[in-house]
């Protein structure tokens, strides 16, 4: 069925009456704005030759940008999980996109409610897609079961099911500044999850056209880097994963590139109403407002599409953070903060009870004081999935220089599943693997070294990673995830 919105919203807004809890004076509200797919390149501030966010650039100018900010499983449910938790994919069990968060698991939103927080989710949950049901630790749910539709998607609103017709970004805005605007003595997180920039893209009519005067050209690293990538990147070219694929169902380079960048100017508008609104409520420069995406994109580069795999453009996502109380000098941080990272500092920086056993780090020493201790190396790891069966086990370790990617279920298999390293100071594209250089078999051993302890130290060893079968390269059936 299908209803205004206005009408509707006020029939939920009743349903959704919460008594205000006590809270100590100053601390900091709390919104976090999560899109899907989003890569760390696409900000106007981070130099994107055709992409203009000016909403996000003024976040970025007026708080701190996390030029190294990665997750640490490139896939949107078990990514989402860990910036809620602060834990490894391996240690809260979302390891695919068909797991739902454990509803018995510590999160920084159940850590703030506790601590008298007023808290909403508005948007797309994307973990345990069969369900639309609210999920512990918010007093406000509207989100909706799976990927959801760019126009006039089903929500649930507290328990009140109904269409909402309009255009996702504008309607998850119209319901988070709704949800803004009510008065409270509390303070409040409020996290809005977008739908863009996930494909297939379905732009906004007034920027359908936006880049149609872009030149388009497929990535310099396309072909060129193949030779030296293991043999499972050069056999799924033709997949869903692959750059001479179906594209999303677009079967039109250019026409995949344009509308995947469309979706995200909707978007950009969206955090400048949010701002806008925490401006004339009075609670802006009170308010820590974050800015991050479940995972990066590839777009062409090393022959592949989507996410998965450790390489830059699918690890590496954008995470900005404005909060004048705690941030005085805007500036461009480069240290490499995780996902995992996002849920012990929001508890720090709100006064809440620590999260129990994280392996993210709080940012907020860093960000006022400068941490010397921070991370040199991170884990990354990925599981096959028999859904989309084009990118095997990974375990990997980064470092601020160096890279190396292991694929273990292809020990034995020196071509198939060869390992990768790069020197990703002197090649930051990762064009030339130097798996096979003598001259980096020192830094090979060490970073080896390094994923060992890291797998000791968080609780991953022994694996029990899935054991995939030969990699099957015909289409999928299934729906993108």
């Amino acid at each position: 069925m299908t209803m205004t919105r206005r009408k509707f919203l006020s029939g939920a807004a009743a349903v959704s009456t919460v008594a205000c809890r006590k809270s100590a004076p100053q601390r900091p509200n709390v919104v976090v704005v999560m899109t899907d797919d989003q890569r760390w390149d696409c900000l106007g501030v981070a130099g994107h030759p055709f992409l203009k966010t000016p909403h996000l650039d003024r976040l970025a100018n007026e708080g701190v940008r996390f030029e190294n900010a990665f997750v640490t499983t490139s896939l949107c449910s078990p990514s989402r999980a860990s910036y809620l938790s602060g834990l490894y994919a391996h240690a809260h069990g979302v390891q695919n996109n068909f797991t739902d968060y454990p509803a018995g698991l510590a999160s920084y939103p159940r850590a703030l409610q506790a601590a008298g927080y007023q808290t909403a989710y508005i948007g797309k949950w994307h973990m345990g897609e069969q369900s639309d049901d609210a999920r512990p630790g918010f007093d406000y749910w509207a989100s909706h079961k799976g990927q959801g539709k760019y126009t006039d998607t089903e929500f649930n609103v507290n328990g009140k099911r109904a269409v909402l017709p309009g255009y996702y970004s504008h309607v998850v805005t119209n319901l988070a500044v709704d949800w803004l605007k009510q008065p409270r003595n509390a303070p409040f997180l409020l996290i809005v999850g977008h739908k863009a920039p996930h494909g297939v893209w379905t732009p906004e009519p007034k920027y359908e056209h936006v880049f149609d005067g872009v030149k388009v050209q497929k990535p310099a690293t396309a072909y060129s880097t193949l030779d030296g990538k293991p043999e499972w990147v050069k056999e799924r070219l033709k997949t869903w994963h692959g750059i001479d694929g179906p594209l999303y169902g677009t079967k039109d380079f250019e026409k995949f590139i344009r509308t995947y960048h469309a979706t995200i100017p909707s978007m950009d508008d969206s955090v400048g109403e949010l701002y806008e609104t925490l401006r004339a409520k009075g609670e802006l420069d009170n308010t820590v407002f974050v800015f991050c995406s479940d995972n990066g994109f590839l777009l062409g580069e090393h022959g592949s599409i989507d996410k998965r795999t450790m390489w830059e453009e699918s690890i590496r996502v954008p995470l900005l953070m404005r909060y004048p109380g705690m941030i005085h000098q805007p500036s461009v941080r480069q240290e490499m903060v995780l996902n995992l990272d996002l849920a012990p500092t929001l508890v720090e920086m709100c006064g809440a009870g620590p999260l129990p056993k994280v392996h993210g780090r709080s940012m907020v020493r860093m960000l006022t004081m400068g941490d010397p201790g921070w991370r040199k190396y991170f884990l990354y790891e990925y599981n096959f999935e028999n859904e989309f069966p084009y990118t095997p086990n990974v375990r990997g370790v980064r470092s601020q220089d160096w890279k190396f990617v292991h694929y273990p279920n292809g020990e034995g298999q020196a071509e198939t599943h060869k390992a990768e390293l790069y020197n990703l100071k002197e090649d930051p594209k990762e064009t030339k693997n130097l798996i096979d250089d003598a001259g980096a078999a020192q830094m090979l051993t060490g970073l080896q070294g390094e994923l060992a302890r890291l797998l000791v130290e968080t609780g991953a060893a022994p694996d029990q990673m899935p054991v995939n079968p030969k990699l099957r390269m015909e289409m999928p059936e299934q729906a993108i995830r």
